[in-house]
C-alpha cells in the first residue's frame, strides 16, 4: 500500500449526529400524522439537505415538499447540535493528525453555514480543519466525487494520496470516484447493511479500531497495559439470568442486567470488548471485562452488553443491584472458528483487564462512589 499523506473526513464519521437527527425527524414526522421507525436510512445518509429530505417525503408518504420539510428539521436540529458528542476515538485520532502535521479536510453533503455552527461547538476543531468543502459548494453531491475532488484540490493534494473516513454508503462510493481509499465506520449500526459498505477498502466499528501505521501515518502509542483509555460510562441496575452459556459453555458466567439498563448507551458505543470495574453493594468492588454487540459466534439477534466480573462468587446474586463503570476499550468484536478459540479469546481479555486495571488512569475509577453507593435509579450516565 502507497504511503498517504492526507486525511479527509465526512462530519458525521466524527460527531455522532445520527441519535439527534433520529430524535428530531421522530418530531416532525409526528406532525404529519407518521411514526419514525428509521427506515430508508441507506437513501438518505451522505446525501445533501433537499435530496435526504425528498427520501424521507418518499419513505413516509409525507403531503410536504423537500424544501418545506428540511426547513422544519433544520429548525430542530441548531437547537441541538451543541448536544452533538464525538465519535468513540475520532477526538484521538484527530489530535494525533494534528500534531503530526498530516493535512485534513471535511467534506460534507451538509451546507457550509451548518457545518461552521458544528464545529463551533467542538474545540479546536476548526483549527485542525483548515479546509471545509460542503455539499452547496460543488456541483454534484455524494455519490458524486465533486466533493472530495475539491477537498483534495484545496489541500494541494493527488487524490491518490488520500484517505477518507465516511459514515455513509454514499459517501464511500463517492470517495472510491474520487480515487481515493477509504474507511468507513458505518452510521447504519445493522450487520444487514453491511453489504451496502462493500466498496471500502475496509470497514471498522469504530475509529478506536483505527490504525494509523496500516496507512502509512505514524502510529498511535496511547494503550495502556493493552487497553485504550475512554471517556468513561455508567450504568446499573439488577443482576438477571441471561443466556445463559457464560457458566456452561464458556467457564465465564456473566452478570447480565437488563435492557432498560443499557439501552441508551448502546447507540453511542460500538461493538467491541471494553474494562472497568464492578460494584456489588454488599460486596465490593471488582474488576471486569464486557462485551457489547452481537457476538458472532453465537449470532445474537440484538445487541446486547455482557459483563463478566473477574471474580469467584460462591453463590448466584440475580437481584442484587450491579454498577459498572467503563473505562477501556480492548479490541473489537470478532468472530471465531471453534468454541476453543472462543473461550481462549475471552480469557485473554479477562488477563489484559486485570493488568490493565492496577495502571492509571483506569485503577482511579475502583475508588469511584458510583460503584457502592446504591442510587436511587437504575442508571447514571457521566
Amino acid at each position: 500500500m502507497s504511503k498517504l499523506n492526507c486525511f479527509l473526513v465526512c462530519n458525521r464519521s466524527v460527531v455522532g449526529e445520527e441519535s439527534i437527527a433520529d430524535e428530531v425527524l421522530a418530531i416532525v414526522l409526528t406532525r404529519h400524522g407518521k411514526v419514525w421507525d428509521g427506515r430508508g436510512a441507506q437513501n438518505r445518509m451522505g446525501k445533501r439537505p433537499l435530496e435526504a429530505a425528498a427520501a424521507v417525503i418518499q419513505d413516509y408518504g409525507l403531503a410536504c415538499t423537500p424544501l418545506e420539510l428540511n426547513l422544519e428539521v433544520l429548525e430542530l436540529l441548531q437547537e441541538r447540535w451543541k448536544n452533538a458528542r464525538t465519535l468513540p476515538g475520532a477526538v484521538r485520532l484527530i489530535k494525533h493528525f494534528y500534531s503530526h502535521g498530516i493535512p485534513m479536510a471535511i467534506a460534507s453533503s451538509s451546507p457550509a453555514r451548518n457545518i461552521k455552527i458544528k464545529l463551533c461547538h467542538q474545540e479546536g476543531w476548526t483549527e485542525y480543519f483548515p479546509v471545509v468543502v460542503a455539499g452547496d459548494m460543488v456541483e454534484n453531491g455524494k455519490p458524486a466525487p465533486d466533493i472530495f475532488l475539491e477537498a483534495a484540490s484545496r489541500l494541494n493534494v493527488e487524490p491518490i494520496k488520500c484517505l477518507v473516513i465516511e459514515d455513509a454508503p454514499a459517501g464511500v462510493l463517492a470517495a472510491k470516484a474520487a480515487g481515493m481509499q477509504v474507511v468507513a465506520v458505518p452510521s447504519i449500526p445493522s450487520k444487514d447493511a453491511r453489504p451496502q459498505y462493500s466498496s471500502a477498502d475496509v470497514i471498522y466499528s469504530s475509529l478506536l479500531d483505527f490504525q494509523p501505521e496500516v496507512w502509512g501515518f505514524p502510529s498511535l502509542n496511547d494503550r495502556i497495559g493493552g487497553a485504550i483509555p475512554i471517556e468513561p460510562w455508567y450504568m446499573g441496575g439488577p443482576v438477571i439470568k441471561g443466556f445463559g452459556r457464560g457458566s456452561k459453555l464458556l467457564g465465564t458466567p456473566t452478570a447480565n442486567l437488563p435492557t432498560s439498563a443499557f439501552s441508551n448507551h448502546l447507540a453511542s458505543h460500538v461493538c467491541g470488548i471494553y474494562i472497568g470495574w464492578a460494584g456489588l453493594a454488599n460486596r465490593g468492588v471488582y474488576k471486569m471485562v464486557m462485551s457489547v454487540g452481537w457476538n458472532p459466534y453465537f449470532d445474537n439477534k440484538e445487541k446486547a452488553v455482557e459483563p463478566w466480573i473477574l471474580h469467584d462468587f460462591s453463590e448466584d446474586f440475580y437481584g442484587e443491584e450491579l454498577r459498572l463503570i467503563v473505562v477501556g476499550y480492548v479490541r473489537p468484536e470478532a468472530n471465531f472458528t471453534t468454541l476453543e478459540d472462543l473461550v481462549e479469546r475471552i480469557h485473554e481479555d479477562g488477563r489484559v483487564a486485570k493488568a490493565a486495571l492496577d495502571m492509571n488512569p483506569f485503577s482511579d475509577y475502583a475508588e469511584d462512589s458510583y460503584l457502592t453507593t446504591p442510587l436511587p435509579v437504575s442508571m447514571s450516565s457521566n
